[in-house]
């Protein structure tokens, strides 16, 4: 079965195709559960127009946020500028384009994009700002806006374990935007901790199926804490 062997061996192998002006999905939540070493190649690769979809960008010098200091990134479609005082500066000059969207509606442009559905309707943002520009319908009384769902030209996310041929399981919070973000990448890039082999994978455990996903590779990782807050 070695043609369905999605493994790789190299980062640079992991983002080949990767170009200027690509849309990346990015799972992960602040600095917990993101792939750490395909955004380092990202960067590696100096590619830049890009449009990153995430939850949000990382802090100054690790995650997402390694891609704003030489500017690689043009647009930002994220549910909150989070603790990145260079994301924040770029914001606020317009260095930047910056979408910010309600965390659970970004979550469903995800999913919605990767089953196939172009746009949903849903309450979150009505009669704010969130809604200029968009279609308005009522459903039982109650007005909701229409939303456009979002797909990639690559999808990056990271995983505890996966199989060769590409199936998933997170774990703990790492769960967060990587399910979703698996599933909208035209090509989709899965760093994990441990590869197994097929079979090994329990299936009613498997939370992303290999159908999904293009390539894997087993990271390095260092899960850097976000913000260390400790008490007597």
């Amino acid at each position: 079965m070695a043609g369905f062997d999605k493994v790789v061996s190299s980062y640079e192998a992991a983002m080949a195709g990767l170009k200027d002006g690509d849309t990346v999905i990015a799972g992960g939540f602040g600095l917990c559960g993101i792939p750490e070493g395909l955004i380092k190649q990202i960067k590696a690769m100096n590619t830049k127009e890009l449009t990153v979809v995430s939850n949000n960008c990382g802090v100054d010098d690790f995650g997402l946020g390694i891609l704003l200091k030489d500017k690689q990134i043009k647009k930002v479609i994220a549910s909150y500028v989070g603790e990145n005082a260079l994301f924040e500066q770029q914001l606020l000059s317009g260095e930047i384009d910056v979408e910010l969207t309600p965390q659970g509606t970004l979550a469903e442009k995800m999913r919605a994009g990767g089953a196939g559905i172009p746009a949903f309707y849903t309450a979150t943002g009505y009669g704010t700002p969130v809604a200029e520009g968009k279609d308005v319908k009522e459903f039982d009384g109650r007005p909701y806006i229409l939303e456009e769902s979002i797909t990639g030209e690559f999808a990056i996310v990271k995983a505890w374990k996966a199989d060769r041929y590409g199936n998933l399981v997170f774990r703990y919070t790492a769960m967060n935007f990587n399910p979703m973000a698996a599933t909208a990448g035209k090509i989709t890039v899965a760093e994990v901790e441990e590869i197994v082999e097929p079979g090994e994978l329990e299936p009613s455990q498997i939370h992303t199926p290999g159908i999904f996903v293009n390539r894997v590779i087993k990271g390095d990782f260092e899960k850097r804490i976000e913000r260390v807050t400790t008490r007597d």
